[in-house]
């Protein structure tokens, strides 16, 4: 039995209550009886000696649960290179690209093919720094302690993202290939850049704020707006580059013979060669299980464009959208997928899994939220994006694990992470699927009026 049970146990059998302060500070007599938890048993001073020089998870690791983990998949979407973001939050767009970039390699025979990150960031950063200024206009009337007015200046703006963002932009921007725009240094490490960004934009706000006090009227306010993007502008093309309008392009097949070169804009390289409509064909589906199930939701101001699309998903059971991914991946088809990739998380090995870790034994507690729960406290959210290639069936048909294309270069399994099926169960969060692989239950749910979430909704998390 766990040593403080038996103590608890004991001070009952004895008579003797702990003595709270009902006032909620800690008496002596409380002290007391909190320090008596720490035994300092031979036992306890060995787990502190360990713990005092080593790192906790190095401690945790579940030695026998690494024994004999197999890395073969039944079900497999071909994919051809890895891609790095290097030190910046561009996860969701490395994994929409990543997505068409194989799409565009099986349709055309093409022997690789990368797209250009830098080119649709450019446009994300103008667009996201846009949608802020507008947002700072339209609630200009309300006092600086609204909550979406102090939710506005707390997200300036930010590298993250999730697929809505992705649709709008590609469909209005279109795509280049990688070496037609380049990644820089501010690409590949955002954090200067999205700070002095975040600072500016922040300024102009509270000027465009003290404009419309002043009774500026709506065309001088969007004048001035316009102006504040030109700044926008010109520190994008001085840290990343100016995106190009056309570009010379070579196609070659699979065993290199050159097919044609011509000159395309990003808009017709898109079409040409992917042309799939990414805002209709596809939908985003969600495990949140705080939420009511076979609903639809949007989150305000939860898109990367002022004119764009708020973030919408149906919210379904784990078991559902699995029976999804599985379709999509026998039909041959990569899918965008977000989840919390920090937690239990074995690098070395690009392996996640529940049982990797055992702070239990190690520390004589048990951590026992569930899903909802640690949705419900923050303690966990989607943190990444990912490309979900494969799936490992046993003989009924039942996942016992799943692959994803990562975007953090070379490593462990040739740049690819192993998470098992009950690790998908309880971290995974967003899949976006083509249409023609939904049920007709999600069809229906489709038809609903969405149910809008605020901004600030613990579910708003950006992959990064």
């Amino acid at each position: 039995m766990n040593r403080h049970i038996i103590f608890a146990a004991a001070l009952l059998i004895s008579g003797t209550a702990i003595n709270a302060d009902t006032s909620g500070g800690i008496t002596p007599a409380m002290m007391e009886q909190i320090k008596s938890a720490y035994q300092g048993t031979p036992t306890d001073r060995a787990i502190h000696n360990a713990i005092a020089a080593n790192n906790i998870d190095n401690l945790a690791v579940n030695a026998d649960n690494k024994n004999g983990f197999n890395t073969d998949f039944s079900h497999r979407v071909k994919s051809k290179g890895i891609t790095d973001q290097q030190s910046s939050g561009r996860c969701w767009l490395f994994t929409g690209l990543n997505v068409l970039r194989a799409q565009m390699m099986d349709k055309h025979d093409l022997p690789k093919l990368e797209l250009s990150q830098n080119y649709n960031f450019f446009w994300d950063q103008l667009e996201k720094s846009n949608l802020f200024l507008q947002g700072i206009i339209d609630t200009a009337a309300k006092p600086m302690d609204d909550k979406t007015v102090e939710w506005l200046f707390k997200n300036p703006i930010s590298d993250g993202g999730q697929y809505t963002g992705l649709s709008d932009n590609l469909m209005k921007y279109g795509v280049v290939p990688a070496d037609v725009m380049l990644e820089t240094y501010s690409s590949n490490n955002t954090t200067k850049m999205r700070t002095l960004l975040g600072w500016k934009l922040k300024e102009w706000g509270l000027e465009l704020r003290k404009l419309h006090a002043d009774g500026t009227p709506a065309d001088k306010l969007a004048d001035r707006k316009t102006e504040m993007l030109g700044e926008v502008y010109r520190i994008l093309a001085l840290t990343l580059g100016v995106p190009p309008t056309e570009f010379t392009w070579t196609r070659k097949d699979s065993d290199g013979n050159i097919i044609d070169t011509r000159t395309y804009t990003p808009q017709s390289f898109y079409k040409e060669y992917a042309g799939n409509d990414l805002k209709n064909d596809y939908v985003m589906l969600m495990n949140d299980p705080t939420r009511e199930y076979y609903r639809l939701y949007e989150i305000d101001y939860d898109r990367h464009a002022y004119d764009g699309q708020n973030w919408t998903y149906v919210n379904l059971p784990v078991e559902d959208i699995k029976k999804m991914a599985i379709e999509s991946i026998k039909g041959n088809d990569m899918m965008y997928f977000s989840c919390d990739v920090g937690k239990s998380f074995d690098r070395s090995r690009g392996i996640l899994d529940v049982n990797h870790f055992d702070y239990e034994s190690l520390f004589g507690t048990k951590f026992g939220m569930d899903k909802a729960d640690r949705i419900r406290t923050f303690a966990s959210a989607s943190s990444h994006a990912m490309t979900l290639v494969a799936v490992d069936l046993d003989e009924s048909g039942k996942p016992r694990k799943w692959m994803v294309e990562n975007s953090w270069g070379p490593g462990a399994n040739d740049g690819h992470l192993i998470m098992t099926d009950r690790w998908f169960d309880e971290y995974m969060f967003r899949l976006v699927v083509d249409k023609k692989y939904i049920t007709p239950k999600v069809k229906e749910v489709l038809k609903q009026k969405a149910v809008t979430l605020p901004a600030w909704d613990p579910m708003f998390a950006e992959e990064e």
